[in-house]
């Protein structure tokens, strides 16, 4: 690694707080009526983040709709609680999917870097269907963003590959004047 991130990473935060956000209809359905809801994927994040050193300070199970998704980020994104926020589900290709389009109208600035290294990642490991996975990160009012796929595969892949290593660096420079 050459002196400039290494030096950026040394000044970073080290123990951060995130909010983990699942986003599903259909699990959001279920907890609605009283149902025990499998989140392997929230709680995957949950554990890698927790196992890194990090706290988890918010964690939260909302349907594929858009105002609720900008909403709920909106809140997050305004708490002093949060540094990071990450979420997983929504991102697919069929019309319900919403994530990607309902977080980025608040992203201040996008990390086109993180979806192209997700993507490769999970083209070294599944092949083509790779292709499909839309990922997407960035920052807004200081704080870090990442909305992940929901398969626990490409959770697992981005939490312990991408955000990580890289969250308190992210930080460290959103919260830059």
């Amino acid at each position: 690694m050459s002196k400039v991130p290494e030096k950026h990473k040394a000044e970073a935060p080290r123990r951060l707080r995130f909010a983990v956000v699942t986003i599903s209809s259909s699990k959001a359905g279920l907890a609605g009526r009283g149902k025990p809801v499998d989140d392997a994927s929230g709680d995957l994040i949950v554990r890698l983040l927790e196992e890194a050193g990090h706290q988890v300070v918010s964690r939260r199970l909302i349907p594929d709709d858009a105002s609720r998704i900008v909403s709920l980020f909106e809140e997050l994104l305004s708490s002093p609680e949060v540094d990071v926020v990450v979420s997983t589900g929504g991102t697919g290709v069929s019309p319900s999917d919403l994530t990607v389009e309902a977080v980025g109208s608040l992203l201040e600035k996008k990390l086109p870097g993180f979806g192209e290294l997700l993507r490769l990642l999970s083209f070294q490991q599944v092949g083509s269907p790779a292709m499909l996975t839309r990922a997407l990160a960035g920052v807004a009012r200081g704080k870090a963003v990442f909305c992940l796929p929901g398969s626990p595969e490409a959770v697992e892949l981005a939490v312990r590959r991408l955000i990580v290593p890289e969250a308190g660096h992210v930080v460290k420079h959103a919260r830059e004047r």
